[in-house]
């Protein structure tokens, strides 16, 4: 017996849609790309959310089958509300993903996690045969870090500690990520806070130097993925 989920039903996205358009075009050619029996990782973000609904159009319209790992919460209820059918990463390995970027540099090193998802992308993304990154142009850089801080999911309890060690490092700014529509601070994906770091450099280095401190769960840099970046027309 079905849910009468009225909520997940009329779910609708969390923010207005910058970019709407350029968004749609980038959907339009990743969903494209779909073949009956895939498995598909899903990252977050409004292009990834855009995208589900191509996909779905697909599904129904030419009625092939594939299943999707998503990587947050929110893209799984979008998945429920298109008829997507999902798997996890217990059961199934992605043959491609699909994911989103704040800010991408001419090596396609990347800066993600504004959507607070940036442990499951990073293991989606190891996970998987290939990757596609979906950008529209504002999210091209020349420099990493010029106009995102690097997202920094810590454990709560070793909040001060790391804040410590980031410091140590180099970080010029740390704030504590606020949560909008509750109180205190943004819990990700995994129930740990977010630490925006801003460093004046980033090295090749960088990402491991912040994964090896102790209370660190994940960073949203991204150095030296096998990823393949499509840009909207």
């Amino acid at each position: 017996m079905k849910w009468e989920d009225q909520l997940i039903k009329h779910l609708q996205w969390s923010d207005t849609i910058i970019n709407r358009k350029e968004k749609e075009g980038v959907a339009r050619k990743i969903a494209a790309m779909a073949k009956d029996g895939d498995v598909i990782g899903a990252g977050s973000g409004s292009t990834v959310y855009l995208t589900l609904f191509k996909l779905s159009k697909r599904i129904h319209e030419e009625n092939f089958h594939i299943e999707v790992i998503p990587a947050s919460q929110e893209i799984s209820m979008t998945c429920i509300q298109l008829d997507i059918p999902q798997t996890t990463l217990w059961e199934k390995r992605p043959d491609w993903t699909f994911d989103g970027a704040d800010e991408v540099d001419p090596d396609h090193n990347l800066i993600k996690g504004r959507g607070g998802a940036m442990f499951k992308e990073k293991l989606l993304i190891k996970s998987s045969g290939k990757t596609f990154i979906l950008i529209d142009r504002s999210k091209l850089t020349n420099s990493l870090g010029s106009k995102f801080p690097i997202p920094v999911e810590v454990f709560p309890p070793a909040l001060s500690y790391v804040e410590h060690e980031l410091r140590k490092l180099g970080a010029s700014t740390i704030t504590l990520r606020p949560a909008h529509g509750k109180d205190g601070a943004i819990l990700t994906e995994s129930g740990n806070f977010i630490l925006d770091t801003y460093f004046s450099y980033i090295n090749s280095s960088l990402e491991q130097q912040l994964k090896s401190i102790t209370g660190v769960i994940e960073s949203g840099l991204f150095i030296g993925y096998d990823v393949n970046v499509v840009l909207s027309d």
